[in-house]
């Protein structure tokens, strides 16, 4: 990661870097228009409100936020396909929505002006990273119903940058195109991020000195600091943290800076929140918590108090990059992603960190979570690299024992760590799957 800036772009400097008390006068308003709309326009929020006993003038300041109902996923699947939409679907110009691989899907509808807040959105995202008109974006977030590729790709267009629509797959093309088309910035999952960089290891491409990349845009599913460092080293640029839900828009809700010093949340469109997730209650300003998210200017699918289950903290302390809005900070994982092992809450992102302290281990993992006997058991496969696997297994042994100590003063649990031989697991070319928890197949 840089140590000192390498810009400091704003694409919308009236937006971005609005005065505190101005932003939060706009933020109220907002609110108040879109408790008013939907209390006429959304049966759902409708009945939500009377259910609550709220009227739009109830919100007289941005505390009274709090009197609102959560939103959580299990209404959009509930409400599927369209009965949370608040306006005719005649207006609605785009529908994206979530893979359906536990049911129903999520879908979130866009009208004419979502689509453009939306594309606003990613050209200050992409603008935040260093992007520019003169760039080549190599977009290898996936297109179609997923949200990343269309919505990267809009805000690329937007700032002017000739875009790559690749999508994911075919490792070896896209590593050709990268280098033919003279790509600059890069746009995909920060797990296939690393597929590319292990891909052309294999092909013996010299990534620093035949590829472009300067600027990696990476998000759609949480990754540590440690992966920051893996990534840069292998694929030489400079990796930017973005966050954004197909629910919510897409990408764009927030990214970070030149200074890597927390996520800029694009706080004129989109008002966070964070709370105790057990209880639902505001956590003290600067603890971590889970996200909440309210929508303040989408017309075709608002969303009230969105639980979003990512953890997280906030801080409204000012940033050098001149930007006022407030930031969060790398997702430490989500709360419908946390395993309860033994009675200890464990997240995936704790165990990524130990294992890429180490450079014997590639960075592919699985955790597989199973019980015996009323028994949890915990067994992490993590792969080595060709350098390490070809000392033999008396290293492997005695490093897997280094490595299971480390692990237990991480997580307070015993767990049975499994090196695995170079390119056994299963790549991604998307989200990656980290965790299989076969506790599931028991209910």
């Amino acid at each position: 990661m840089a140590t000192k800036p390498s810009h400091n772009l704003v694409w919308n400097n009236k937006a971005e870097c609005m005065p505190v008390e101005e932003r939060r006068s706009l933020q109220l308003k907002r609110l108040q228009d879109l408790v008013a709309r939907l209390s006429v326009q959304s049966p759902f929020y409708r009945n939500q409100f009377k259910k609550h006993g709220i009227k739009p003038e109830d919100i007289k300041t941005l505390d009274d936020l709090r009197r609102l109902p959560f939103t959580v996923k299990d209404d959009l699947r509930d409400n599927y396909p369209y009965d949370l939409f608040a306006t005719p679907v005649k207006d609605v110009v785009r529908i994206h929505c979530s893979s359906g691989t536990t049911g129903k899907p999520v879908v979130s509808g866009y009208t004419a002006n979502d689509i453009d807040m939306w594309t606003e959105m990613v050209a200050r995202s992409l603008t935040s990273a260093g992007a520019t008109y003169r760039d080549v974006v190599h977009n290898s977030y996936g297109y179609g119903l997923f949200t990343g590729g269309l919505g990267a790709d809009m805000g690329a267009r937007r700032i002017g940058a000739a875009t790559v629509p690749m999508s994911g797959g075919v490792n070896n093309r896209q590593l050709m195109l990268m280098e033919d088309f003279g790509a600059t910035v890069l746009t995909c999952t920060p797990s296939y991020a690393l597929v590319l960089a292990e891909t052309a290891a294999q092909m013996g491409i010299d990534i620093k000195n035949r590829i472009k990349l300067r600027v990696g845009v990476f998000g759609a599913e949480p990754w540590t600091e440690e992966m920051r460092v893996e990534i840069e080293e292998k694929l030489h640029l400079e990796a930017y943290d973005i966050f954004g839900m197909g629910e919510i828009m897409g990408p764009g809700v927030s990214i970070e800076c030149a200074y890597h010093n927390g996520l800029h949340m694009q706080d004129d469109n989109f008002l966070p929140e964070i709370i105790n997730p057990d209880t639902g209650e505001p956590v003290p300003p600067g603890e971590q918590g889970e996200l909440v998210i309210t929508t303040l200017t989408k017309e075709a699918m608002p969303l009230i108090r969105y639980r979003t289950r990512d953890i997280t903290r906030l801080t409204d302390e000012p940033c050098p990059c001149g930007r006022t809005s407030v930031r969060h900070f790398k997702l430490a994982g989500r709360t419908d992603d946390m395993l309860i092992i033994k009675g200890v809450n464990v997240f995936p992102s704790q165990i990524e960190a130990v294992l890429l302290r180490h450079s014997e281990l590639a960075p592919q993992y699985v955790l597989l979570v199973e019980r015996n006997n009323n028994l949890d058991r915990l067994e992490i496969q993590v792969e080595a690299t060709e350098e390490f696997y070809k000392l033999g297994e008396d290293n492997i042994r005695m490093f897997s024992e280094k490595l299971h100590y480390e692990m237990q003063q991480m997580l307070y649990i015993s767990s049975k760590i499994i090196i695995v031989p170079p390119l056994t697991l299963q790549r991604s070319e998307g989200k990656a799957k980290r965790v299989i928890d076969k506790r599931k197949e028991l209910l």
